[in-house]
This record gives C-alpha cells, sequence and structure tokens, in this order.
C-alpha cells in the first residue's frame, strides 16, 4: 500500500511543488490538501493519512496549534516542511518538536525542486521512513513525577566500578531534539564534566536549537571554538557543516574532510577522536536516529574502555542509530530516555565516592 500523506500549506506555489516531488515516488500518495490547521484537522479523520507535512506560519490555526491538536486527537507522524530558518522562526520550529511533531525539512523553492534530485530524494526518503514511526498521544505533564522516579530506578541498576568520567559525547539524529533535551534539563548547575554533541540538523537550524534547548537547560550551552580546551558543565555543538574533533591537547579542532554515513559533522568522528583522547575516561551516548552514523564510534569509546550508552527501541523515534549500536556489540546498556541522565549522574556518584 503507497503511503498516505496529507499537505498542510498555504502557499499554492509550495503545494504544487511539494506534491510533485512526492507523487513522482509509485510509494507516496497525497491523499489531501489543507491551507490552515483547521482544514487539515477536518480532513485527518475522513483521509486517514499515515504523515502529515505542515507549514508553521498559517492562518486560523498555525503549524504548533495543528500538532498539538493532532496530537491529542489522531496521533500521527509529523513533517514540519518551513522556510523558517531563521533564529526567531527557527524557535518556532523546535516549539512545534516539542509539541509533538517528529522531524523538520526546508521548503522547497522553484529552482530546487526543479533541478535538485537529491533534495527531492530525500524528501520522499524521509517520509518513507516516518510513516514506519509510532507516535503516541501527548502524555500529560502529571507523568514527569513518576517517569523521573522509574527512570531512576532504572539508572541505579547495573553500576559498576569504572574510571572516572571526564567528559560526555553524544550523538543524535532524528527525535534527537527532544531527546537532547530530556537529557539536558535533568542535568544540574554543578553538573561537572563537558558535554559534546553531535545533532545531525539542517543547516541554519543549528542556532535555533541552540537557543531552545538553552530555555530549559541550567548548563552553558555554545558552538565549540576552533582551540577551546572543553570545560567542565559547559554543552557544545560543532559548527555547522564542520566534523569537530580534538587535537593531541585536547584541544577543539574542525575539519571539512569529506562526510561520514552521509553526514558532516559526524558522530563517529566526534567519537572517535574523544575515544584517542580520553580513553576510558568518556562516556559515549547514541539516540534515536536514521541510519548508522556513530555506531563505530560508539564502538571505538568501548573499545578504548569507556562506558557507552544507547537509547532503547521504544523511547527512540527511530531505532536505527541506537540499533547499529547495539548489533555491534558497543552499547554497554541501553535505556530508555528518561534513564540516560540518572544513570549518568548515578556514574558520577559512584565514582566520587570510591575517590
Amino acid at each position: 500500500m503507497p503511503i498516505r500523506v496529507l499537505l498542510v500549506e498555504d502557499s499554492q506555489i509550495a503545494l504544487v511543488l511539494l506534491k510533485r516531488i512526492l507523487t513522482s515516488s509509485p510509494q507516496i500518495e497525497v491523499v489531501g490538501e489543507a491551507c490552515t490547521g483547521l482544514e487539515a484537522l477536518e480532513l485527518i479523520p475522513k483521509v486517514e493519512p499515515d504523515v502529515i507535512c505542515t507549514d508553521f506560519h498559517m492562518p486560523h490555526m498555525n503549524g504548533l496549534e495543528l500538532t498539538t491538536e493532532v496530537m491529542a486527537l489522531y496521533p500521527r507522524p509529523i513533517l514540519v516542511i518551513s522556510v523558517s530558518v531563521q533564529t526567531d522562526d527557527s524557535k518556532n520550529i523546535f516549539q512545534l518538536l516539542e509539541a509533538g511533531a517528529v522531524d523538520i525539512f526546508p521548503k522547497p523553492t522553484i529552482g530546487l525542486a526543479a533541478d535538485d534530485e537529491e533534495f527531492k530524494q530525500e524528501l520522499i526518503n524521509k517520509i518513507k521512513i516516518l510513516s514506519g514511526v509510532k507516535v503516541f498521544r501527548k502524555k500529560r505533564k502529571l507523568d514527569t513525577k513518576t517517569q523521573n522516579f522509574q527512570a531512576a530506578k532504572i539508572a541505579a541498576l547495573s553500576s559498576k566500578s569504572l574510571a572516572k568520567p571526564k567528559l560526555v559525547a553524544i550523538g543524535a539524529s532524528t527525535g534527537g531534539p527532544q531527546a537532547l533535551k530530556e537529557i539536558f534539563t535533568k542535568l544540574p548547575l554543578d553538573f561537572p564534566l563537558p558535554v559534546i554533541c553531535v545533532q545531525h540538523i539542517y543547516l541554519g537550524f543549528l542556532q535555533g536549537l541552540i537557543d531552545w534547548l538553552a530555555v530549559d537547560c541550567r548548563l552553558s550551552i555554545q558552538i565549540a571554538q576552533l582551540g577551546d580546551t572543553p570545560k567542565p558543565g559547559r554543552i557544545y555543538f560543532p559548527p555547522e557543516q564542520q566534523h569537530l574533533e580534538l587535537d593531541q591537547r585536547g584541544r577543539f579542532l574542525y575539519s571539512d574532510s569529506p562526510p561520514v554515513a552521509g553526514h558532516r559533522p559526524s558522530v563517529t568522528v566526534t567519537f572517535a577522536s574523544v575515544a584517542k583522547f580520553y580513553g576510558q575516561a568518556c562516556v559515549g551516548i547514541l539516540l534515536t536516529g536514521m541510519g548508522r552514523d556513530g555506531a563505530e564510534g560508539m564502538q571505538a569509546i568501548a573499545q578504548a574502555g569507556g562506558f557507552t550508552i544507547a537509547q532503547d527501541e521504544a523511547s527512540s523515534v527511530v531505532f536505527g542509530m541506537p540499533k547499529v549500536a547495539v548489533e555491534l556489540g558497543a552499547a554497554q546498556q541501553v535505556l530508555p530516555i528518561q534513564a540516560i541522565a540518572p544513570k549518568l549522574l548515578a556514574l558520577l556518584q559512584n565514582n566520587f565516592l570510591e575517590l
């Protein structure tokens, strides 16, 4: 059966371009078009889409309001397709992800849609992947205390004596922003380690991601600066379109070498560099995402004696990258996203008690 897609877009030009791209694939069928969120809500029970693609800026009911209603009434994988990549607008995009949208994608332009086969194929592949994503009604915040208590219990299990960690490295792709927020908001102000994070994200969205995460995070979040040494209590992201590594003295080093597993920055490149410098004194965490980037890097951390955690399938939007790491034997623990931050804190507490 073809993948049923509902397009929600108030620009007729963008609507035509998106429909042309998607219908070029025999595996996709556009079953409905709406110009506002209100129209989309009326259509959903009639056309039963597998995936919803929505813009943010629309009259009467915008993309955020639509996403909130969809996740409460008719949970579906939602792909945000928007031209809003500037800092102010990207904040709104990440609010959409927080409301339940799965991923973001840049809006096609006339020239791009006509000539860029790579862009077309990437959008089609994105729809195919999202059609297999399981989404649930947005949980009410009343569940938070119970979830945190259960996560802490899981995190406390299977702790073992390890080298004192000196750095945490995290990799993520599809579904990563939500997962990162879950982890970062649980880290205390006095968290004693630097954190290096590689998140696959479209060009222009990085600063918006940082700003969105920073709202509820106690730690400083910034783009890693060339030549700086990672400092405790700070979260670092690589600059856009650059691999992030560490030199022989542990200072940040940029690289524009070819993409690895289709990505630059690559999680594997950063993980491998961290493993080389920190050895057993690092923690590697691989979160939700499609593909295999990061799996070999996590294996390098494990082989160096570091501690490795993969997000579990049940809490992953896409169980791709962590699954490959598990299959390689690179993940020493597989945990739900709510248990990862408590596990980090438990590791630190155990080590400090041993010193």
